[in-house]
């Protein structure tokens, strides 16, 4: 494995609790170079109707750490104003969490895909493929 190579990242959201993808939603990237070095914004893009996000920066050489800062709330709020009438009457936003915020180590050379399953009061992550 080349040592100069970068790292690639990609992602995608499946909305768990409607069984589709989720369109829509805002992605950010920040990466770092070092576990100690300050985090460096690099961009973002949104999912399309597939729920992936096709176009995210390219990560700088020297990419050490990954963050993917999902902004959730606006979808969730969304979705629950298109079926107003199925919104739970307690709930104030359409989200529990408003923002996931997902970090993990790269390799140089490697690609990592990230997918986010995501529903109103939880997420899980992984590394795909």
């Amino acid at each position: 494995m080349s040592t100069s190579a970068t790292a690639s990242v990609s992602t995608h959201i499946l909305d768990t609790s409607a069984g589709r993808p989720a369109g829509g939603v805002a992605v950010h990237v920040c990466a770092r170079t070092g576990r100690t070095a300050d985090w460096q914004a690099l961009g973002g893009s949104a999912t399309d109707a597939d729920g992936r996000c096709k176009d995210l920066p390219a990560l700088p050489e020297g990419t050490t750490h990954v963050r993917l800062d999902f902004a959730v709330e606006p979808y969730f709020e969304k979705k629950q104003a298109d079926a107003q009438q199925d919104a739970p009457a307690n709930r104030d936003s359409g989200a529990f969490f408003p923002e996931v915020a997902i970090t993990f180590a790269v390799e140089p050379g490697e690609h990592y895909h990230v997918p986010l399953l995501l529903n109103p009061f939880g997420y899980s992550v992984y590394r795909g493929s």
